[in-house]
């Protein structure tokens, strides 16, 4: 529990029905899983009592919330395995596998690719006391690879380049449903969904974003893709491909309910070029599909190719 002054509430019309899903309406500073789990410890009470997050909210109730007190994030190196494709005195390219967050957060204080390199290396102090040295970022359960800063000099020459969109990023994606065409841009604004915060969604006042994609190799129900990434907005490749009909395997956040099984979305950083920061040369890096992919691939081959293909 917490000092924090509760907030209580009358239910009307407007907020009835299951308790987690009605209070994020009208909590949008809080995700529905952290409701959720007020609502199971007991900060979230209805009438007085405790309930369970299922439970239908009426005209009348008076609920009362009790904030936790925000998580303490104490940044400390790790001893974790990284699989490191360059480094050097001022960069390093790492070769993040599926899984792993970038940078700690309330909902991932630890463990994460930050508390792995300030136990191999000094970082950059330009983002930030929890973003040391990270110049981009990708999702947790997405793989491949990421420039790192080890000094303020360089990292303000690769967030340059990101800008500038003079650097190189290629990603494989195997996405639902067959690409007909065999190349294409999709050229849509990205910003947050209004009809779940957690999401990022295609709307009309959102941030420019601009995606390529090509087509590798076709299943009867899937499509390879390579996608390369004008610009690097959240979620990126996960919502233009949603948006045109074609959403990633496994992505349990933008892709249908049935899908292949696996740890998360079908999405590896492949290819990644940038300028070195000091020297000025023409850097470029590759990292092959991880196993859990190529594996995914093979099935596929025996399984879903077309029969002109068998």
């Amino acid at each position: 529990m917490t000092n924090k002054q509760p907030q209580k509430i009358t239910v009307d019309d407007q907020l009835t029905g299951r308790i987690d899903k009605a209070l994020a309406t009208v909590m949008s500073d809080v995700s529905r899983s952290q409701l959720k789990k007020w609502i199971e410890d007991g900060n979230i009470t209805v009438n007085g009592s405790t309930v369970k997050p299922k439970y239908k909210l009426q005209v009348g109730d008076h609920v009362e919330v009790i904030p936790e007190e925000p998580q303490k994030i104490d940044l400390e190196p790790e001893n974790i395995p990284l699989d490191i494709v360059y480094e050097d005195d001022d960069v390093l390219v790492v070769n993040k596998p599926q899984g792993m967050v970038v940078h700690p957060s309330a909902g991932h204080p630890n463990h994460t690719l930050v508390n792995a390199l300030l136990y191999h290396s000094p970082l950059s102090h330009i983002n930030g006391e929890f973003r040391p040295g990270i110049v981009h970022r990708i999702d947790k359960d997405t793989s491949g690879l990421l420039m790192v800063a080890k000094n303020d000099q360089a990292h303000r020459s690769l967030a340059a380049q990101l800008k500038a969109k003079t650097n190189k990023r290629e990603y494989v994606a195997l996405v639902h449903g067959v690409i007909k065409e065999d190349q294409g841009t999709i050229d849509a604004p990205l910003g947050r969904s209004p009809k779940d915060r957690k999401k990022q969604a295609v709307v009309a006042d959102g941030r420019h974003a601009v995606t390529h994609f090509k087509v590798l190799k076709r299943y009867q129900h899937y499509t390879l893709v390579s996608c390369r990434l004008e610009t690097g907005r959240t979620h990126q490749i996960r919502v233009h491909m949603q948006y045109i009909g074609h959403p990633l395997a496994g992505d349990p956040l933008y892709g249908p309910r049935k899908t292949l099984k696996g740890n998360g979305q079908y999405l590896h950083a492949r290819l990644l070029g940038f300028k070195h920061p000091v020297t000025g040369k023409e850097m470029l890096f590759e990292a092959p599909l991880p196993e859990w992919f190529e594996q995914m691939l093979h099935h596929l081959d025996a399984t879903d190719l077309p029969p002109d293909q068998k």
